[in-house]
């Protein structure tokens, strides 16, 4: 059984979503039935990068809030994180457009390193401050994943990947996303947000057991 999820790199809330689905397929009878597709969407498109500009500053600007009030919702973010042990360091995270990390992630799909590219990705983004747009630290973050280099290099001399990363936000649209994390599950049930890792098990259970009718 398939699960696709949708999710962009610097989105909190779906690095979040990542660690409560994965909760409830350690405790699913038939995890080793699942096969999991990490699927790329962008948040802002258009975001140009700031690397000079915290984060806080930008949420700030974006929204049309205050800098305290943009500190606070990262305090509360950060505080969900913990809950399902992650280690999110806004202070130092950068602005960035997120579109070569997904045309990365396309690369690590085909070599079947989906999923552990998408979680160093994350990783680099939300704990150790990383410039998510930057051709040579995407290079090294994909070589940490054991992506082949001259496949890498030849994505930053070029676009590949770049009409994949397209389609899937164009999927996730006319599937009725508005946001992400989306989670489809054999595509029988769309669950949107960070959700409860319980209802992503029972959601698992339910679509596992109506296979076939």
């Amino acid at each position: 059984m398939k699960v696709e999820i949708w999710s962009d790199v610097m989105c909190p809330f779906c690095y979040i979503g990542k660690r409560k689905f994965e909760q409830a397929l350690e405790k699913f009878e038939h995890k080793d039935d699942i096969e999991v597709e990490w699927k790329s969407f962008q948040l802002n498109p258009d975001l140009e990068d700031q690397p000079y500009k915290s984060i806080y500053e930008y949420l700030a600007e974006s929204k049309g809030k205050s800098l305290e009030w943009s500190k606070q919702m990262h305090a509360q973010v950060v505080e969900m994180a913990k809950t399902v042990g992650l280690d999110y360091n806004f202070d130092i995270a950068k602005v960035a457009n997120s579109f070569h990390a997904h045309r990365l992630l396309q690369l690590a799909k085909s070599k079947k390193k989906g999923s552990e590219m998408e979680e160093r990705l994350f990783h680099a983004y939300f704990t150790e401050g990383a410039m998510i747009s930057d051709p040579a630290t995407l290079k090294k973050l994909a070589l940490e994943v054991g992506l082949p280099e001259k496949r890498v290099d030849k994505i930053f001399s070029g676009m590949d990947y770049a009409d994949q990363v397209y389609r899937e936000i164009h999927e996730a649209q006319q599937l009725g996303a508005t946001g992400v994390p989306f989670f489809v599950i054999d595509r029988r049930y769309g669950i949107s947000g960070a959700q409860d890792s319980q209802l992503f098990l029972e959601t698992l259970e339910k679509a596992y057991a109506e296979r076939g009718k």
